[in-house]
């Protein structure tokens, strides 16, 4: 009778055994599921941009170009613009934000596409200049080496002196990082 004891004891032992491992697997692959998804949220890459502020004659503001010269396609709806200004000439800056892109309005920024200060001019211009791909066909929907995104920063609501500083930062939305950072001067 004790023999049959050891035996089943023994059965008991690799059965609990068995069940700890499977356990402990499968928590560890919940673990490593999760991390993967968080993975997917990374911001892509710009390796390279550039930044222009112009003067425009006759009207106070001036016209921002923010160019994506190399790196990573990203979908204009997971960006948006935010931009400071000193807009007085006495360091008290303004901050505004293009928000719901692309505009629907004929690619200006209206009312549903700013946030915070209106120092944007929603009258006259486009959002983007946009590069042609290999068919001729606009690109409407990505953000790629080529395009510009394109504002007008309005004079009245934002008075600029020469030498006032314009800082833009392109910021993609599904993972809260910053991947274009321009500081322009008037």
């Amino acid at each position: 009778m004790t023999g049959q004891l050891r035996a089943v004891s023994s059965i008991i032992s690799v059965i609990l055994l068995v069940a700890v491992t499977v356990v402990l697997a499968a928590v560890l692959s919940v673990a490593t599921v999760g991390l993967a998804e968080t993975l997917d949220d990374t911001a892509p890459v710009i390796g390279q941009s550039d930044g222009e502020f112009a003067a425009q004659d006759g009207f106070d503001g001036g016209i921002v170009r923010i160019t994506h010269v190399a790196g990573d396609v990203v979908r204009v709806s997971d960006i948006e613009v935010a931009v400071s200004a000193d807009c007085s000439g006495d360091g008290t800056e303004k901050h505004g934000r293009l928000v719901n892109l692309p505009a629907k309005s004929g690619d200006r920024p209206q009312s549903d596409n700013i946030e915070g200060d209106d120092i944007f001019d929603e009258s006259t211009g486009s959002l983007t200049e946009r590069g042609a791909d290999d068919t001729g066909a606009l690109v409407t929907d990505e953000f790629r080496p080529g395009d510009v995104i394109v504002f007008r920063i309005a004079g009245g609501d934002c008075d600029l002196q020469s030498g006032d500083t314009v800082t833009v930062r392109v910021v993609h939305t599904p993972s809260n990082a910053v991947i274009i950072r321009q500081e322009l001067t008037a």
